[in-house]
């Protein structure tokens, strides 16, 4: 199997199209064209997992965090991305990272860390605009049923929980082909007035190479007139963050120790208590400050993130439980999600977990209770 079959099984489950503008996501390290002999998958890559990787003989990592963050215009081995880097290209390892292609999923690493407190009824908490696109073709009448379901089955006109969705009109079409012309209907150089219907359909931007091509290979007429148009309406199945409901409702100390025994951490930075119920809760794995707002919006009883700082829990404002639970433990499930689902689609490869534990940050207690 090629690095490429297996970079392809994971950008059809997480397009890169849909990470964040800032990332550097994708195949960072490596010839796709590669023989895969096996995948380690891990949280940060590190020294330490590309060694486990030569151990195991395997030359592909896939890490949910990047490496390569920024530009590199060096590698001298003086700090540790350098040194991942010149590891893996000596030992001739690729590394691939999905990061917030993943974050952006709407059962990504969110979605995972709401499950794992058992939330129910799960939606993505920060839609994401400017992904979906429309298509509008114009076809025979006769043939666009046809045309239709071709391009459903390459995957327009789905959204949410509905697919084979359209809008179409009638109308008349006109043409003239030169000399040159070989027209599906009619002869060159006379015009022809035909009945044809106009279709229009959305799809996911990521989809828009595989819907030209069908839409040209199934389309009767030698030139296909077509248009596509950015749509800036939110996507519910793309996005940042999920939100959910807890079966029974919780006193805030309760959940506290929920999310403290989920994330297997001792210690929860979080604001002050109002004596509120927690029912409905939004999450974000990893940094997710900039999401008070929505989970204020979305009428969440807690947030539960990482990364808050002292400001940032000034924004409760009476409102709403914020807790910062860690940036690796709000997304210590993600390693797990990656590996199930290479599993799934790959059952008979060489796939395995790594035994790294790549968290920086540690924890000391004093032994005192506050």
């Amino acid at each position: 199997m090629k690095i490429q079959e297996i970079t392809t099984v994971l950008e059809q489950w997480a397009p890169t199209a849909y990470a964040e503008d800032f990332d550097n996501v994708g195949l960072l390290v490596g010839n796709i064209q590669n023989n895969c002999t096996g995948v380690l998958i891990t949280h940060d890559v590190l020294e330490d997992v590309i060694d486990e990787a030569v151990d195991k003989k395997y030359n592909l990592i896939v890490g949910f965090h990047t490496i390569i963050f920024s530009g590199l215009k060096k590698l001298t081995e003086q700090n540790y991305v350098e040194r991942v880097v010149a590891k893996a290209l000596k030992n001739d390892i690729a590394i691939y990272a999905l990061h917030t292609a993943l974050d952006n999923h709407s059962q990504g690493v969110s979605y995972a860390l709401a499950q794992a407190l058992c939330l129910e009824n799960i939606q993505v908490l920060v839609p994401q605009k400017d992904t979906l696109r429309q298509l509008t073709t114009y076809v025979p009448k006769e043939n666009s049923e046809a045309l239709l379901d071709k391009l459903y089955q390459a995957g327009a006109g789905a959204l949410g929980d509905y697919d084979e969705c359209s809008f179409v009109t009638t109308g008349m079409g006109s043409f003239r082909g030169n000399e040159k012309a070989e027209p599906f209907l009619g002869k060159p150089l006379i015009r022809e007035f035909v009945e044809e219907a106009q279709l229009n359909l959305i799809f996911k931007k990521h989809q828009e190479q595989t819907i030209i091509q069908t839409l040209r290979e199934n389309h009767p007429y030698e030139e296909v007139a077509y248009e596509i148009y950015p749509l800036n309406n939110y996507n519910p199945e793309v996005g940042m963050g999920s939100v959910g409901t807890l079966k029974n409702e919780m006193d805030e100390k309760d959940f506290l120790k929920l999310v403290g025994d989920t994330l297997e951490i001792k210690f929860l930075r979080h604001s002050s208590m109002e004596g509120r119920k927690i029912k409905k809760v939004a999450v974000l794995g990893g940094s997710g400050s900039f999401a008070i707002p929505h989970a204020k919006k979305m009428k969440a009883d807690a947030f539960v993130t990482a990364d808050l700082k002292y400001h940032d829990f000034f924004q409760a404002e009476n409102q709403l439980l914020l807790v910062d639970g860690g940036h690796y433990e709000t997304e210590r499930f993600t390693k797990n999600l990656i590996h199930d689902h290479l599993i799934e689609k790959l059952p008979n490869f060489a796939i395995a977990l790594s035994k790294s534990v790549t968290n920086p940050v540690k924890y000391f207690s004093n032994g005192k209770k506050e």
